[in-house]
């Protein structure tokens, strides 16, 4: 058994001798990208991607050793300024367009506020991010568009329109560091729990079959650059190779130093 142990540990340290326990630093960053919108409406209608180039976020990330143990944790807090809305395509069936208060297309500013649980896995100047939490934010504007759209609510909100924002976000990302800077790139997905409307708020026809509703579902791509405001420490690969070797050699020693007095006592 220790032989598989020290087998196993040997392994273990082949797999990761690239990687650093990196932990209990701090960065601060700025990212800019672009988004991607839909909704998720009932009931379902046609709808394609609706595209908004500009995207913007301030981000602190703090990194901790889980437990005082598990060093590849941290947590992430910030402020985004982005977009939500929808942009509807014809029903071949039917050949007609949805529509909300006229528009086919819909456009909001938001402001939000995420706080992200933050793993990480680093190399020497290498990591790879995942992040997942909460958000709260507010929808500023909206700019509908569309043939039917009456002039006043071309730039305004209606009194049934919810602009509080809420709801879920995850991703995944990769950095590139060079200290005491980092690059990252991101993929962020972003699920409301608020709709952008109350509840058969609507005169629709569809209200006495459906419970109405509209979340939105943004994926963001964005680019950023971190500064390190502590210094970034870990266990290095050299650090690593050397407690496999102690490891290696502690087991080789416990064994025989068993063996020898296993083969006393039969003498």
């Amino acid at each position: 058994m220790k032989r598989i142990a020290v087998i196993l540990l040997l392994m273990s340290f082949f797999l990761n001798s690239g990687a650093q326990e990196i932990n209990d630093y701090d960065l601060i960053g700025v990212n800019c990208g672009i988004t991607f919108s839909q909704m998720s409406f009932n009931p379902p209608v046609k709808q394609e991607w609706l595209f908004n180039p500009f995207y913007a976020s301030v981000n602190y990330i703090h990194y901790l050793k889980l437990f005082d143990y598990m060093p590849f944790f941290g947590y992430q807090i910030g402020i985004a300024y982005g977009h939500e809305g929808y942009k509807f395509k014809e029903n071949k069936e039917t050949g007609t367009i949805y529509k909300i208060e006229g528009a086919t297309q819909a456009i909001m500013d938001v402001v939000e506020v995420p706080f992200l649980a933050h793993f990480h896995y680093d190399a020497l100047h290498f990591k790879i991010m995942a992040n997942a939490g909460l958000y709260g934010g507010y929808r500023r504007t909206i700019q509908r568009s569309g043939p039917d759209v009456a002039a006043d609510l071309e730039r305004a909100f209606k009194s049934t329109d919810r602009q509080p924002d809420y709801g879920l976000q995850g991703g995944v990302g990769l950095g590139f560091v060079f200290n005491p800077f980092e690059f990252h790139i991101n993929a962020l997905l972003r699920y409301s729990w608020s709709s952008i409307y109350t509840p058969d708020s609507s005169p629709s026809r569809y209200n006495q079959y459906y419970y109405r509703f509209a979340y939105p579902l943004d994926l963001n791509i964005t680019a950023g650059i971190y500064i390190q405001l502590t210094k970034r420490t870990g266990v290095t690969s050299k650090a690593l190779k050397r407690q496999a070797k102690e490891i290696v050699i502690k087991g080789w020693e416990l064994e025989n130093g068993e063996s020898e007095e296993t083969e006393s006592q039969d003498r």
